[in-house]
């Protein structure tokens, strides 16, 4: 059993940063592959960036490429989103997901652990 535990939301202007943090706890196993996902308001949850926890392999949305950066401290069981450039379509609840052995990819359905998220708002 994983669990999972976001921090790190706030309320930025445009142009801003802010890091997220995930802490997970559990078997290694059962978060072989991790990501982030965000949901605005009347949107479909879609994925941002996710990482192979072994090899550091990372893959991100065209929406966040060269914004957002995923990383890991495997020492500390933490996963984070490093988010630059931040702009008011960035708005969304963020979550942090993992999965097991298998594919690792953006797509939510791939994903069977979540935590309960964190508010990222970026205003104009």
């Amino acid at each position: 059993q994983v669990q999972l535990v976001e921090s790190g939301g706030g309320s930025v202007q445009t142009g801003g940063s802010l890091r997220l943090s995930c802490v997970a706890s559990g078997s290694f196993y059962n978060r072989y592959c991790m990501g982030w996902f965000r949901q605005a308001p009347g949107k479909e949850r879609e994925g941002v960036a996710r990482i192979l926890s072994l090899s550091g392999s990372t893959s991100y949305s065209d929406s966040v490429k060269g914004r957002f950066t995923i990383s890991q401290d495997n020492a500390k069981n933490t996963l984070y989103l490093q988010m630059n450039s931040l702009e008011p379509e960035d708005t969304a609840m963020y979550y942090c997901a993992a999965k097991g052995m298998g594919s690792c990819s953006l797509l939510q359905s791939d994903y069977n652990t979540w935590g309960q998220g964190t508010q990222v708002t970026v205003s104009s």
